[in-house]
């Protein structure tokens, strides 16, 4: 009996490393996501008569592609998570609108931010703070745009407008959402910690060890702008088990991680309007964070009771009707391109495979870490009191 399961297990295992799995998945991803995004051009004329209706579509269309991703980390991988956070805090999440301060050190820590929201009901009108290359990036960029995200070019004088802008036009959106926030600006790497720390240097500021120095005017803006809308700040520290490394393509081998994430509620109320103050609030969170990053190095633990909020069968749902959808009618191309033994046929179709093989090898180099932003990689000079 235990040979038979050990012996599934292993086929199970080989069957999801294999590409074809993989390039299923990202054919699946990319060509629903590409009729989803023309379900969101459509919505445009509903806007002109109906901005909140518009919107509330937008939400629904938005999940459609995002809890794809998530799907493949909790369905696929199996990926377990482990919410460490305060009892009397819990039964707000999802309640209410939140600005959502996550750690940048993973390459799926994006991923892990969208697997927090979902479990809590909030995937589909999450919002981010993004550079603007992103909105024009088929699929994820253009979901973002109809979901109203907040893109910026990270030079703070073009940002000031824009950006305010951006966050102003979300005071009366319809549903509750988390606006998750990387305030280190770009993921963690030895030398863009270096280059961080030289900052911290020669502003006088403690250094940090594992953290980079967070850039305090995208967060200071944010605030400001959503103060009367947001109620809190949900501090977010992610790390997984046994020093693990996770990875996406990990991920789509099917890997199995299991993420550790310290959620603490802090009331907007208690952070201070003014833009210094504000500033020097959020370095002092940082070293909060570096001394509770610190002692998970030690223990393997966070702090406080834990529980775990369980998937939802909905995310799976969605990627089985979307992958019957775009998967009818390839199947019915390949058995023609088969039956007909066209030479041109045959060939066109390992053009588009080859094509889609490539699409999704260049999705999976950009999560990785070595192919991150340059963002960081430079000293900052010292007046320079962070960009958003």
């Amino acid at each position: 009996m235990f040979f038979r399961l050990s012996w599934r297990m292993g086929l199970l295992s080989t069957l999801k490393s294999l590409f074809i799995c993989h390039l299923i998945i990202g054919y699946v991803f990319l060509v629903s996501g590409l009729l989803i995004n023309l379900l969101q051009v459509c919505t445009l004329p509903v806007g002109l008569v109906s901005k909140q209706l518009a919107r509330r579509i937008n939400i629904r269309l938005g999940y459609c592609i995002a809890s794809q991703v998530v799907a493949v980390l909790e369905w696929w991988s199996g990926t377990e998570c482990t919410l460490y956070t305060d009892p009397k805090s819990y039964p707000l999440y999802g309640k209410e609108n939140a600005i959502v301060l996550l750690n940048h050190n993973f390459e799926i820590d994006f991923l892990c931010g969208w697997t927090f929201c979902e479990r809590f009901g909030v995937l589909g009108s999450s919002k981010v703070l993004a550079k603007q290359e992103l909105a024009y990036v088929p699929v994820i960029g253009w979901m973002w745009y109809f979901l109203e995200i907040v893109f910026c070019k990270r030079k703070w004088e073009e940002d000031r407008r824009l950006v305010a802008q951006s966050l102003q036009n979300l005071r009366d959106y319809p549903e509750n959402y988390w606006f998750l926030l990387f305030c280190e600006g770009t993921r963690f790497t030895p030398e863009k910690h270096q280059a961080s720390m030289q900052v911290a240097e020669s502003k006088g500021l403690p250094k940090l060890k594992y953290h980079l120095l967070p850039r305090t005017k995208g967060f200071w803006m944010t605030v400001q702008n959503l103060r009367g809308t947001v109620s809190a700040v949900y501090d977010s520290t992610l790390n997984f088990r046994d020093n693990e490394t996770p990875t996406m393509l990990g991920v789509l081998n099917g890997k199995k991680y299991h993420a550790d994430l310290y959620v603490r509620r802090i009331p907007l109320e208690l952070i201070p309007e003014e833009e210094k103050e504000c500033a020097a609030w959020l370095h002092k969170l940082y070293q909060e964070k570096d001394e509770l990053q610190g002692a998970y190095e030690k223990t393997g633990l966070f702090p406080g009771p834990k529980t775990s909020p369980p998937r939802q069968l909905r995310t799976l749902m969605n990627w089985l009707f979307w992958s019957c959808v775009v998967l009818y009618p390839l199947g019915l191309m390949l058995t023609h391109v088969i039956s007909s033994g066209s030479a041109l046929t045959i060939i066109a179709a390992v053009v588009v495979s080859s094509a889609a093989s490539v699409a999704v090898r260049w999705m999976i180099g950009q999560t990785e870490i070595g192919k991150g932003s340059k963002y960081g990689n430079r000293e900052v000079p010292p007046n320079t009191n962070g960009s958003s």
